[in-house]
């Protein structure tokens, strides 16, 4: 199953019309290039739903969120809600500020997302108006354990149900559910967390995966985050002693070119309720 939604990403290469951060914006578009699918930038609120409309799919990243491409982002997102159009929401930092926390949860109520992607402290900002997010990273009261990791299950299904989006939480435990399913991954490396934009390039590759695979959004989006997380340990696999993070970086890149279905099949690390 994972083998066949990796393959259909390139054998269709979709584009993939990108609203993200200009700290990650390079990556994004060389991840979805390493992924197979092909990367469009644009955030001017003068082509952004136009861009859109040639587009497989939508990903609105808010990271470096300012009042000019908010515009973009819910003109595009009308757009592509009215192509039927996969749309991935990663509310970057949401609950470190009001302007991105109301920012998040007005995109929600005008535009319909196919998935929304980030780690546990930023789905609760969006759910609950809380703030507990420490810049761009979950606080470590938030982070899922086995030991909690039932009631994030819950809260998981329970906001996919309430958005009718596909829900991943990333996280040294990742899950992605549905308001009936939700994968247990348990792939990734902790380096990770030390490269800026991990979280942005699978918000990127989440939305080619959801193109190529649009009838099976949970498994489209549970894939995507295996195959990042197993592109992360395999890139960690390659590190010599004299590597640090930036090559770490574009080894998690190349790792994403060389990915076959075989490899992420056999890698992946997950259960299903």
């Amino acid at each position: 199953m994972l083998k066949h939604i990796l393959e259909n990403v390139r054998t269709k290469a979709p584009i993939i019309h990108n609203i993200t951060n200009y700290v990650t914006v390079n990556d994004c578009a060389n991840i979805l290039l390493a992924c197979g699918a092909s990367p469009v930038m644009s955030d001017d609120i003068a082509e952004a739903a136009e861009i859109t409309s040639i587009c497989q799919a939508l990903n609105i990243n808010i990271g470096t969120l300012n009042t000019e491409t908010r515009k973009a982002m819910f003109a595009a997102g009308k757009k592509a809600n009215s192509c039927s159009l996969p749309v991935v929401l990663d509310p970057v930092a949401a609950g470190a500020s009001k302007m991105r926390t109301e920012t998040a949860r007005a995109l929600l109520q005008r535009v319909k997302f196919t998935a929304v992607k980030g780690n546990i402290s930023e789905m609760k900002a969006i759910a609950m108006g809380t703030n507990t997010t420490k810049g761009v990273d979950a606080d470590l009261a938030d982070a899922i354990t086995d030991n909690n990791l039932d009631k994030a299950i819950v809260f998981a299904k329970d906001l996919a149900s309430k958005t009718g989006a596909v829900i991943a939480i990333t996280g040294a435990i990742d899950l992605a559910a549905d308001a009936e399913r939700v994968y247990i991954m348990r792939n990734g490396h902790p380096m990770m967390s030390r490269v800026t934009g991990t979280g942005c390039m699978l918000s990127a590759i989440t939305a080619a995966y959801l193109a190529a695979n649009p009838e099976r959004p949970l498994d489209a989006v549970a894939a995507a985050v295996m195959a990042m997380g197993l592109c992360g340990e395999r890139a960690h696999a390659r590190l010599s002693k004299c590597d640090g993070n930036a090559t770490y970086r574009n080894y998690m890149i190349d790792e994403m070119y060389h990915l076959d279905g075989d490899t992420l099949e056999s890698g992946a690390k997950y259960e299903i309720r």
